[in-house]
């Protein structure tokens, strides 16, 4: 299934999103929250890192390696290979991202996985890191058989997009949780903070909404098991 408007133009549009959710996720986490750090004092700047390897690697990297197929005027090899070390890095990224998050209520003494946002970003990577194995197995190496790769693909691409949809949604939720936290503890409801995390929250789902466009679209000529085959 496609629509009848170009891909070109719709990446583009998700490239810009992309590069502006990147940005004012670091200026939120650098400039209102302090910084990022592996080990400190203040367990704040641990967790820091949570939203910003989620946003860029799961949510960003994530939605490129997605629109690499549409996007991308190069030939299926290339293409898939591309495809494939995107979602590795956003892969590790939002492990990583997971991780801190962890790391950060154990160093605090706070309780992991009590809200829907924990339920489904675990679900998230879970799945993701199914989405890539499956992927490196059947389409790349050692590559399944023609069969195989053809009755696999429709289902390897619709989980795709909704793995990557939950992801977006996800991160949502995880902005709404942060800020009715800060705002509990103080932080002014209509302050400058509070405005950059809800319009963080937008541009992030802009971004995701752009990129399904893109793969809804009509992209470079069709070859062998790209997203044309939906």
């Amino acid at each position: 299934m496609a629509i009848g408007v170009k891909a070109l133009g719709f990446s583009f549009v998700a490239h810009f999103l992309g590069i502006a959710g990147a940005v004012m996720v670091l200026v939120w986490s650098i400039g209102f929250r302090g910084g990022l750090a592996w080990e400190a004092s203040n367990k704040n700047l641990i967790f820091n890192i949570h939203p910003v390897l989620m946003l860029i690697g799961l949510i960003i990297i994530g939605g490129q390696a997605i629109m690499s197929y549409k996007s991308l005027p190069l030939n299926k090899p290339e293409k898939k290979l591309i495809h494939l070390i995107l979602h590795a890095i956003a892969l590790i990224l939002g492990i990583i991202g997971i991780y801190t998050a962890f790391k950060y209520h154990n160093e605090s003494n706070i309780a992991n996985l009590y809200s829907l946002h924990s339920w489904l970003g675990l679900g998230v990577i879970i799945l993701y890191g199914i989405q890539w194995i499956y992927g490196f197995v059947v389409f790349f190496y050692p590559g399944g058989t023609e069969t195989i790769r053809s009755e696999s693909l429709p289902w390897h691409v619709l989980l795709g997009i909704f793995v990557y949809i939950l992801a977006v949604g996800t991160a949502t939720l995880g902005y709404l949780e942060k800020l009715t936290f800060l705002e509990n503890s103080g932080l002014a409801k209509y302050g400058p903070e509070a405005f950059l995390v809800n319009f963080t929250a937008i541009v992030t789902i802009l971004y995701g909404t752009f990129v399904i466009l893109t793969i809804l679209s009509q992209g470079p000529p069709e070859d062998d098991y790209s997203y044309s085959a939906i």
